[in-house]
């Protein structure tokens, strides 16, 4: 089941990329897309709210909790 989360701060491939790579060295089993113009991230493979916002603030953007 994907859970989405807003994730403030993201502006750019390289930030989408960022937050990406953070979630899945994670989470290595998460699938991870990313909504720029959202400021959203989908995320499967992994329910623990923690580890994301970890993977999250790790990388240096904003967790703002799930939607």
């Amino acid at each position: 089941m994907a859970k989405t989360y807003k994730v403030l701060g993201m502006s750019c491939d390289g930030c989408a990329k960022s937050v990406t790579n953070a979630i899945q060295l994670a989470a290595p089993a998460a699938t991870v897309e990313v909504d720029l113009d959202a400021k959203e991230v989908v995320v499967e493979g992994i329910d623990d709210n923690e580890t994301i916002q970890q993977a999250v603030e790790k990388a240096g953007f904003e967790y703002a909790g799930p939607i």
